[in-house]
């Protein structure tokens, strides 16, 4: 996609600290990280969100996703948080489907809890019900 920010990352049009590159996927050090680290994981092929991406290119997204988690364990002693966000609902802000590593260290202050704390919705036993006839196995 021509004005995709990312899809001019993985042309190199745009410069970016490339951490991992195979011929599907590009990790990049995000410009805005959360914590020292933190890794963006795409693949370059052009695909919105999820729910567009083929479950194989999928595959090899989340493959590169532990292997730069492994690479940041080894490298900065640390955890990960792994985030996606897929629709504008969901607060995506770039349309090119990406996974955040983000390293985790000891006393890093990072509250990612914080999301579910402030935003908890508790649904009605009804209302849980309803999902759950809605997705379960049939």
């Amino acid at each position: 996609m021509e004005s995709c920010v990312f899809c001019k990352i993985v042309k190199k049009e745009i410069p970016a600290k490339i951490v991992f590159e195979n011929e599907k996927v590009l990790a990049f050090l995000d410009i805005n990280p959360l914590n020292k680290g933190h890794t963006l994981v795409i693949p370059k092929k052009h695909y919105e969100n999820i729910f567009e991406v083929p479950i194989e290119e999928l595959k090899e997204i989340i493959v590169a996703v532990k292997t730069v988690s492994e690479k940041l364990r080894r490298e900065l002693d640390c955890d990960v948080n792994i985030f996606n966000a897929s629709g504008k609902n969901a607060e995506q802000s770039v349309f090119h489907i990406h996974f955040h590593v983000i390293p985790r260290f000891e006393g890093d202050n990072l509250d990612l809890n914080e999301w579910w704390r402030n935003k908890v919705k508790t649904l009605s036993e009804e209302e849980m019900k309803e999902v759950y006839e809605k997705l379960k196995s049939k």
